[in-house]
């Protein structure tokens, strides 16, 4: 059996998981925990760590809350832990309950449970008494380790704890640590890593230097480290109070925010100019909207959060199936019975609407056989792989409906059997490609398989944001996304960056009153991204070039004038 192998649950205790989320950045939970997860009944985190794992719990999960009575209020520190049950509503145990009798409330009847805790469970004070009230009513657990903040943070912050010359690394938690622990790590010239809060840290670093480290020490701040909301101070053991005030990051009501904080050599700013690696992304904490649905947007947001991103999709389009089914019922009748030559498919909704219909008469991709299939880009192609459909042509050159004719090949009787074509779309689509394939001598049945309509708005909190700059920047992916988006939800700040998939979306955009600042090189979503990062890049260089502080375009000045993208 393999050591990772998912364990039995007791038929009574059940069986609890104790799991570290990590730091903060989801993509750091290991395999085992993403396993973990998957095969949970029940799922014990507080919010924050909720955030990192929810993704990969079972689908269909419920929350319930559990917070403890406001008669009985919690001991500053102490977890408030959440339960999200696969399995039934009943978790919800009173509220009173502490978290090891909320786990084993959780277990019983032969549940998987899942205890999610920040960074690494070995790390954390109340795990292991979790696990020892485990023991204690006879409930199995295992352990699936985690990143630990005090050794994530620093590695996300272009921090190394150590090198070639193999350094001492003390971990200090500035929250227990007694005098004698001060003065042990005062009086070395190792690395210290110090967990503590925002508001805490200038009392730490003076800690250090009481116990005899120099003022003028190194030192790193980092805040909310691993995720995009990451933010990182080089100053001093003796100026780190100053250089917070300077930042108007003190005082602060989120002072008790918690930091790492490293103290040595390794974390001078020269070399953590070098090593930053994850904040000097070209969109660092960039919020950026994307006006798709989060299916049509998937690989593009991903695309966006390489990028340092923070992606938000807000779907400006409903597609609706067309108001007289009959037309579309005879076309993919007409596929089975050998009566085309080619299906031509321009968009991803295009082939769902296909394979919706395939469903419905008990059809598969096997009913293409014989028939020459078309996508138009790289997206269609990937949904018609995906249905089990390899397409035979795709644009060689621009992914467009002119990029496809330019391959098509011209109608020939003596190799070509049959002489028509199955087109189905959108009933908004332009007339390009039709009129291009009658031209090649192609006879098109030109169907409509689905109808594009406005969506809702979104909730009065994205509204808010579009108007009053609250993005960093919009991506236009077709004129009709412009269109429609100030329609739901109104024009963009003149503050938020605009990026425009090609001329003719550019040019709606300025109709609506809007500065285009980023075209993509080509049509294409992913081309688009990049541009929009290579402009993040310009700016961000030079901002440094010129001695400025990086901000990002929502940070900036109402009104302030903006350089057009070159």
């Amino acid at each position: 059996m393999s050591p990772t192998a998912l364990p039995a649950a007791g038929p009574e205790h059940g069986h609890v998981t104790f799991l570290g989320a990590g730091p903060g950045d989801p993509g750091l939970l290991t395999l085992r925990a993403v396993e973990a997860l998957a095969n949970a009944d029940v799922l014990v985190a507080e919010h924050e760590v909720l955030d990192v794992v929810r993704a990969h719990a079972r689908p269909g999960v419920s929350v319930v809350n559990a917070d403890p009575s406001p008669d009985l209020a919690p001991v500053p520190g102490t977890p408030q832990p959440t339960v999200v049950d696969g399995a039934s509503t009943t978790a919800a145990v009173p509220a009173v309950r502490d978290a090891a009798h909320l786990v084993m409330e959780a277990a019983r009847g032969g549940r998987r449970v899942v205890r999610a805790v920040p960074g690494d469970p070995g790390l954390d004070t109340y795990a292991a008494e979790e696990m020892l009230a485990c023991a204690a009513a006879g409930v199995p657990f295992e352990v699936v380790p985690g990143v630990a903040a005090a050794v994530g943070v620093p590695a996300y912050a272009g921090v190394p704890l150590r090198d070639a010359q193999g350094a001492d690394v003390r971990f200090v938690d500035a929250r227990t640590a007694s005098d004698r622990c001060w003065t042990e790590v005062g009086a070395s010239d190792g690395t210290v890593v110090v967990s503590t809060t925002l508001d805490s840290v200038a009392a730490a670093a003076g800690e250090l230097v009481a116990a005899g480290r120099k003022p003028d020490t190194p030192l790193t701040v980092t805040v909310a480290g691993t995720t995009t909301r990451q933010r990182t101070w080089n100053a001093t053991l003796g100026t780190i109070a100053q250089t917070l005030k300077q930042a108007k990051v003190l005082p602060s009501p989120e002072g008790g925010r918690p930091v790492i904080a490293v103290v040595g050599e390794r974390s001078a700013p020269a070399l953590r100019d070098q090593l930053a690696w994850f904040e000097s992304k070209p969109l660092f904490g960039w919020k950026v909207l994307v006006p798709r649905t989060k299916e049509q947007a998937a690989s593009l947001s991903d695309q966006l959060r390489s990028y340092g991103a923070v992606p938000h999709e807000v779907p400006t389009i409903a597609v609706e199936p067309p108001r007289t089914p009959q037309q579309m019922e005879r076309a993919v009748k007409g596929l089975v019975t050998g009566r085309y030559e080619w299906i031509a498919f321009t968009s991803v909704n295009a082939v769902r609407a296909v394979r919706e219909k395939f469903e419905e008469y008990g059809l598969d991709a096997r009913a293409f056989a014989g028939i020459k299939v078309a996508a138009v880009g790289e997206q269609t192609a990937k949904a018609l792989i995906a249905f089990g459909v390899k397409p035979d042509l795709v644009p060689s050159g621009e992914q467009s409906a002119a990029g496809l004719l330019e391959d098509w090949p011209p109608y020939d009787p003596v190799f070509d059997p049959i002489d028509r074509v199955f087109l189905p779309r959108a009933d908004i689509a332009t007339e390009t490609l039709v009129a291009g394939l009658i031209e090649l001598g192609w006879e098109v049945d030109d169907v409509t398989a689905y109808r594009t309509v406005r969506a809702s708005p979104p909730p009065a909190e994205t509204r808010e944001a579009i108007k009053g700059g609250g993005f960093d920047a919009v991506l236009f992916t077709s004129s009709s996304t412009v269109r429609n988006l100030v329609g739901i939800a109104g024009k963009p700040h003149n503050v938020t960056v605009i990026a425009c998939i090609g001329p003719a979306t550019a040019k709606t955009a300025e109709e609506h009153g809007l500065r285009v600042d980023v075209m993509a090189p080509e049509p294409s979503v992913h081309k688009l991204a990049e541009a929009l990062a290579d402009f993040g890049l310009r700016r961000r260089a030079a901002a440094l070039e010129a001695g400025d502080p990086v901000t990002r375009p929502s940070e900036r000045r109402p009104g302030a004038r903006r350089r057009r993208a070159t």
